[in-house]
């Protein structure tokens, strides 16, 4: 199977689930409830993992292994990222039938993001190699977007250690005051519209403004997410569909999740670690290469410890 066979079933399958997922299971809107969620997420899942068949079969072990821990370190910072999009629901007042398709416009925005940023990322870091040169007896090719993406992330993975809780005032929030000027926002919903009519001037209801809120709130956690997943694989179509299929299963998850954030007070530790390691791999990538199979193993291992530590914490004060 060739790239661009794999990219059109790649296609056909996230075209269909999106349409099942808003067009039938979600035609009308309601509130999900946590086995609905429970099924959806394990869907996701199932699918993301069988894709991982279709890659294993035509390009073999070391492609498939990058996929796999591509999609669970997107997959881990987005369940990071769900912390914030409780914070924002509730400070827009989202109610819960309408916080569905908040999820599924933002993620719509994201597929079409995420695109950009990783094939043109993979362009510039292929145009910015440097010639051919001897640092310390060992012939290298340095690359300078590389160097930068791994101090980065290095940076972003020391900084969640001494991470403070989001502040749930977004009316100071740079995202809402950009969104309030190029448009008002009404004080109150119009059911699942996006826009109203007051006096005859056009507002943005408090439902548009969310979603653009978590749009642009993903355009930021990107800049931690993308960068890690180039420190895995170079190649854009493993990329691509890994990255993707991790966030089409990020509305389930939230569902899921939303009422027990509680429980994963080690997450972001967990990360920590996970964004300081792959930015020291990119930046000493030219001298010392880690393989796919190792990461994948680190990488998982780390979100097991994180996890694991989280519960025993959860259950010590439940009991004390």
């Amino acid at each position: 199977m060739d790239e661009n066979l794999l990219l059109a079933v790649f296609g056909v399958i996230v075209v269909i689930m999106l349409l099942l997922d808003l067009g039938v299971f979600n035609k009308n809107p309601h509130k999900v409830s946590s086995k609905e969620a429970l099924i959806w997420t394990i869907v996701w899942i199932v699918i993301a993992l069988a894709f991982s068949y279709f890659i294993y079969a035509n390009y073999g072990w070391q492609k498939t292994s990058q996929y796999l821990a591509a999609y669970f370190v997107e997959k881990s910072l987005s369940v990071d990222n769900l912390f914030v999009f409780v914070l924002v629901f509730s400070f827009f007042k989202v109610p819960g039938e309408f916080q569905h398709k908040v999820l599924y416009w933002g993620i719509i925005g994201a597929i079409l993001f995420r695109a950009i940023f990783i094939f043109t990322g993979i362009w510039l870091i292929e145009l910015t190699y440097l010639p051919e040169m001897n640092i310390l007896g060992k012939l290298v090719e340095l690359n300078p977007i590389l160097i930068l993406f791994g101090i980065i992330l290095l940076f972003a993975g020391i900084k969640t250690f001494s991470k403070n809780e989001e502040d749930s005032d977004f009316s100071e929030n740079w995202t809402f005051k950009l969104i309030k000027k190029i448009m008002p926002v009404s004080e109150k919903y119009e059911g699942g519209k996006f826009l109203t009519k007051i006096n005859g001037k056009t507002f943005a209801t408090p439902l548009l403004a969310c979603i653009a809120v978590i749009e642009l709130t993903d355009l930021v956690f990107a800049v931690d997410s993308i960068p890690a997943i180039f420190g895995i694989s170079r190649d854009p179509i493993i990329l691509y569909t890994s990255n993707i299929f991790a966030i089409l299963g990020l509305r389930a998850l939230y569902f899921l999740l939303a009422n027990s954030m509680n429980m994963f007070s080690y997450l972001h530790y967990g990360l920590g670690v996970i964004l300081s390691y792959i930015g020291v791999k990119m930046i000493v990538s030219d001298f010392y290469h880690i393989n796919s199979t190792l990461s994948l193993v680190i990488v998982l291992s780390i979100l097991a410890l994180s996890i694991i530590f989280s519960i025993i914490k959860t259950k010590k004060e439940a009991s004390a």
